[in-house]
């Protein structure tokens, strides 16, 4: 359904883009688009409703994946700014440490703290308490992953629906 709601989005737009030019009168063909946007969406809703309540998540398999990869890459950069280094720099080297992981064919917490150091004198045994869980607790402003901003987005909704 996503390319007929695009198509409906760029009929609008191209209607609102000549407005100045038509006094107004091509706002007379956007209520069919917009009534089978409606009721596409409403029917999409419906089957989205269904499909969310039946996903069942299979947890273990997602921290497999997250330890195979070198998604915290970024949060290892943000350790060595925490500890002085500019963020320019801290990319570069995070840059060097994953190229030798995968080099080596490992993750990045298989790496000994003696490799850690070989780039960086700043590395020291705490990088190991770098994990998907910190990483997202780490995120605690508005709109991030922290349980805290999570926790407030879902009281927030609930409020929400519940006006409604």
């Amino acid at each position: 359904k996503t390319g007929r709601v695009y198509g409906y989005l760029i009929s609008m737009l191209t209607m609102m883009k000549a407005l100045p030019l038509s006094y107004n009168r091509d706002l007379q063909e956007d209520k069919e688009g917009f009534f089978d946007l409606v009721d596409t969406l409403l029917s999409t809703l419906a089957i989205f409703t269904a499909m969310i309540e039946s996903v069942k998540v299979n947890t273990n398999r997602i921290q497999d994946v997250i330890s195979e990869g070198y998604i915290l890459a970024t949060d290892l950069a943000d350790y060595l700014v925490k500890k002085g280094l500019p963020f320019r720099q801290a990319h570069g080297i995070i840059g060097k440490v994953v190229n030798y992981a995968l080099n080596k064919q490992v993750s990045l917490h298989q790496l000994d703290l003696s490799e850690y150091r070989f780039f960086s004198p700043l590395f020291k045994q705490d990088v190991y308490s770098i994990n998907i869980g910190s990483s997202i607790a780490s995120r605690d402003i508005q709109g991030g992953t922290s349980p805290n901003q999570v926790k407030s987005a879902l009281i927030s909704a609930r409020k929400k629906l519940d006006n409604e």
